[in-house]
């Protein structure tokens, strides 16, 4: 199972990385995440609330940190199930910057819960709005 979005934001990749990676900051601009704990940088874990889970604290390592263009959370087990978050930061010619933030859940387990995960379209497009509208911001 595959999730993503893509948006075109007017500033440099720069100035979105800065925001993805401060996670004390995160909930202010973000509506989609609730809170944060623990520091966003190569082979960290940190701990994650949302509004679309209740109650739950995701723990995601991150597992690529390729300054200012990549960087990947993930958690869980490979082959039983596990969620990949991949953010991409594209620069562009005209100075504005290509956002792209695509989970791909897999394993074993998909075929018992695949089913029961919720649609994260409207969380993706957005956290994707709300990283615009702040990156933006003069």
């Amino acid at each position: 199972m595959e999730c993503g979005v893509t948006i075109n934001i007017h500033a440099k990749p720069e100035k979105i990385w800065s925001l993805l990676t401060n996670a004390q900051d995160f909930p202010r601009w973000n509506s989609t995440v609730q809170q944060i704990k623990g520091r966003i940088m190569l082979g960290e874990t940190i701990k994650l609330k949302v509004p679309y889970a209740p109650g739950r604290e995701f723990k995601l390592k991150v597992s690529t940190f390729s300054q200012p263009d990549k960087m990947v959370w993930q958690d869980g087990f490979p082959l039983l199930f596990s969620g990949v978050r991949t953010f991409l930061l594209t620069p562009k010619p005209d100075a504005t910057t290509d956002f792209s933030m695509v989970e791909v859940f897999s394993g074993i387990m998909m075929l018992m819960i695949g089913g029961s995960l919720p649609d994260l379209r409207q969380s993706f497009e957005q956290y994707a709005i709300d990283l615009k509208t702040e990156a933006e911001r003069s």
